[in-house]
């Protein structure tokens, strides 16, 4: 037994809480991966994983020895990467995920620009406006826009982005203009629509109070352009990041309504899939991103704890 190796999949698993989502990543038989974990436990003479037909428990001994061996395999990436580092050529593959309107508007530009600097990286692009599970998926680096993100995401902060609220002309001349947003009850609203849902908006008026408004939606959607469209073709009111929104303002298909009171900052992150050493083509994508983002390189993703009411892709 390579007990390197065996190491290496044991973390995996006890990551991905699955031998088959580990299996599927290193596109191997699911029995080599659970005949590596069975040999790992036979040597060290403790059971390590308790297994069920549904899930996979860490025992006691388990949990301990998965942080000796992530405090050992991030000590051979860092001495492996110090070396690499110092050839200087990127290359390798990088597992992206992406927000569809987002991606696809302000991050292909970076992306291609990477890619034709570093031409030994490959670079596997997952567009999709679900929440991902960086671990089972085997992705490297994920692209998130939102106000909060969920506990123990491992994430670096590239920028922010302002919600804004959005109606047609020919809407607000058949309904009205909302003076304040308590207005909204009489209106028909375009709601984003993420895996938990909202169905309400927060705003902060000129007093610097917080106002929260129950919002009747007629179409909810997972993408926010979809969301802008419909607006512009005088379905409702909805609000979406600036970098949706301003291209339908400028058309003279939407207007800014409720400039007055302000919607939250939505936050731009890199998240990664664990808090294992980060592989230096990702770190170098990382902050490739950033500077073409405008935000200045500031090292490291580190961990931050968040609870997440609302995701926007």
């Amino acid at each position: 037994m390579d007990k390197f190796n065996a190491m290496q999949i044991f973390l995996r698993v006890a990551e991905a809480g699955s031998f088959i989502a580990v299996a599927n990543q290193l596109n191997v038989d699911r029995s080599i991966v659970t005949r590596q974990v069975s040999a790992l436990e036979k040597q060290l003479g403790t059971k390590l994983i308790t297994r069920s037909t549904r899930s996979l428990t860490l025992t006691a001994a388990g949990a301990a020895y998965l942080e000796q061996c992530r405090a050992i395999l991030n000590m051979v990436d860092a001495a492996e990467a110090s070396l690499v580092e110092e050839r200087a050529v990127l290359r390798g593959r990088i597992r992206l995920g992406l927000p569809l309107s987002f991606g696809l508007q302000r991050l292909m530009p970076a992306l291609i620009a990477f890619a034709k600097e570093h031409t030994q990286i490959e670079l596997m692009m997952d567009f999709s406006d679900r929440r991902a599970n960086l671990i089972e998926e085997g992705i490297d680096l994920s692209i998130r826009i939102a106000s909060e993100l969920e506990p123990g995401d491992i994430v670096r902060k590239l920028g922010e982005c302002q919600l804004l609220t959005l109606a047609s002309p020919s809407y607000l001349a058949q309904h009205g203009t909302p003076e304040q947003p308590q207005d909204l009850l009489q209106h028909e609203c375009l709601s984003y629509d993420s895996e938990r849902g909202n169905s309400a908006w927060h705003f902060v008026g000129p007093d610097k109070n917080t106002q929260t408004v129950s919002i009747r939606s007629r179409i909810t959607a997972n993408n926010g352009f979809a969301l802008a469209q419909s607006a512009a073709a005088g379905l409702g009111i909805t609000r979406q990041p600036d970098f949706i929104a301003q291209p339908f303002i400028e058309r003279g298909e939407v207007v800014e309504i409720l400039q007055s009171y302000a919607s939250p900052t939505l936050g731009i992150y890199a998240v990664l899939p664990s808090n294992r050493y980060i592989p230096h083509r990702v770190s170098v994508l990382i902050n490739h991103v950033a500077q073409h983002l405008g935000s200045a390189p500031s090292g490291s993703a580190t961990a931050q704890t968040h609870t997440s009411q609302r995701q926007w892709r």
